[in-house]
């Protein structure tokens, strides 16, 4: 008797899924936006492009970024953290504008931390170190003659910066990184328009005292560098005029 059993029916393959991106690719990427978001603004209130007070409303930034609020108010949330700037219930981020009492503890703070990471460059920086410094005292100084202001306060954070990265201790780094983003605050709020944040000649006589490895004098240099910056700031500011009148005497 013939076989009219049909044969089985051959099973159809399906093609093989489309691998996800990993996890580890995506948290990379997010990281990444991230920390481009927190640089644009860090670095703005470093130059003093952001003035304190500025608000950072989130539409505006979740555009620029292309990216959604979520991400955004998790970067304003860490830049609070860093005290760069101020988050307000119901109005949302503002840079951080800092007050006469916050102005004389950081100064009190940096005088201190600055001492120790001096100390700790004057011991181990190596000629070549000492080289790159004096470059970029160099491109400092241009820029003072060129009357940049944004580039010369940059370059002025960044002379104290580098030194707190000679020093070899990543932990005073990260300290000092906060302490002068909020400095650079301070200058922006108390500085006489026109008038150098850091005085240069005082960046030199530092580094010639580090390369004699006079490490006492070139703390006690340091300490009247930064003394000097906060007395100079105005930390009473006069009252705007309010209108023509006044200015013309007549009000």
């Amino acid at each position: 008797m013939p076989n009219t059993a049909e044969p089985p029916a051959r099973k159809r393959r399906t093609p093989p899924a489309r691998p996800a991106s990993p996890p580890a690719a995506v948290e990379t990427a997010e990281a990444d936006v991230e920390t481009r978001i927190y640089r644009a603004v860090f670095d703005s209130v470093m130059s003093q492009r952001l003035a304190p007070g500025t608000k950072l409303p989130e539409a505006p930034l979740c555009e620029l970024f292309g990216v959604s609020r979520a991400v955004v108010r998790k970067v304003l949330q860490k830049l609070a953290h860093d005290h760069i700037v101020q988050l307000r219930p119901n109005r949302g981020a503002i840079v951080a504008v800092p007050t006469r009492e916050e102005t004389q503890q950081i100064f009190e703070a940096r005088r201190a931390l600055e001492a120790a990471i001096v100390r700790l460059v004057a011991e181990r920086a190596t000629p070549a170190d000492l080289k790159a410094l004096r470059a970029q005292l160099k491109e400092e100084h241009q820029v003072m003659h060129r009357f940049d202001q944004p580039s010369w306060a940059r370059l002025a954070s960044a002379y104290h910066l580098r030194l707190a990265e000679l020093s070899g201790n990543p932990i005073l780094q990260r300290y000092l990184i906060e302490i002068v983003s909020r400095c650079s605050l301070i200058v922006a709020v108390h500085q006489p328009p026109g008038n150098a944040a850091c005085e240069h000649d005082e960046h030199e006589r530092i580094v010639d005292c580090i390369a004699r490895g006079d490490a006492n004098e070139a703390v006690a240099l340091m300490d009247q560098h930064l003394r000097d910056l906060e007395r100079h700031l105005m930390l009473e500011r006069p009252a705007e005029p309010h209108g023509l009148a006044h200015l013309l005497g007549l009000g």
